[in-house]
């Protein structure tokens, strides 16, 4: 199975679970928060699989399940008001794609289920307390393992032993990149 349509189809049963609770309500269609760093368009790679797992396990968006999408754009300042919007609607479970939106859903609730995808480093950042036991309303899967930075650097001074610069390109206002960083130059 490739990665990615595992990880979806995780993140797609993740998400799906805190909904079969609910699915003895007779006439109620679940509600699914799903909240990105960026916008549609860029994020397709993970709302496509997302969708498609969902409908693996019996739910069609707009027959038996809502899905409010809500996108930062790039804008992280957006994700208070954006946060706010999908908890007044409300909300079954929401679902995080990256580091940046999973911290917003964090600090703005402790009781709706969240279910993050795509994010780097779910314990340096404070997501969760731990991988093992992460504790709180947050489960999910975490993207990229930031101790092996520095074997990956290690990597490329092997397959170019002449290498003498390394450009990394960061966003300096996700919390992940910070810690990506630092443990390459570690």
């Amino acid at each position: 199975m490739k990665r990615r349509a595992f990880i979806s189809l995780l993140g797609g049963a993740a998400a799906a679970w805190p909904l079969a609770a609910r699915a003895q309500q007779v006439g109620k269609i679940p509600r699914v928060g799903f909240m990105g760093n960026s916008t549609a368009a860029l994020e397709a790679n993970l709302v496509g699989p997302f969708r498609e797992s969902l409908r693996e396990l019996g739910y069609q968006e707009g027959r038996n399940i809502v899905i409010e999408y809500r996108w930062a754009e790039g804008k992280y300042e957006r994700f208070p008001a954006l946060v706010a919007e999908l908890l007044a609607v409300p909300v079954d479970v929401i679902v995080t794609a990256g580091t940046p939106a999973t911290l917003a859903v964090k600090n703005a609730t402790s009781t709706v289920p969240v279910v993050m995808i795509a994010v780097g480093d779910p314990v340096g950042t404070g997501i969760v307390s731990s991988l093992a036991r992460p504790g709180g309303n947050i489960t999910g899967l975490s993207s990229i393992a930031p101790d092996l930075e520095g074997k990956r650097l290690e990597l490329l001074r092997e397959v170019i032993p002449k290498l003498s610069h390394v450009a990394f390109f960061l966003n300096p206002l996700n919390p992940f990149h910070a810690v990506s960083m630092q443990q390459a130059l570690a």
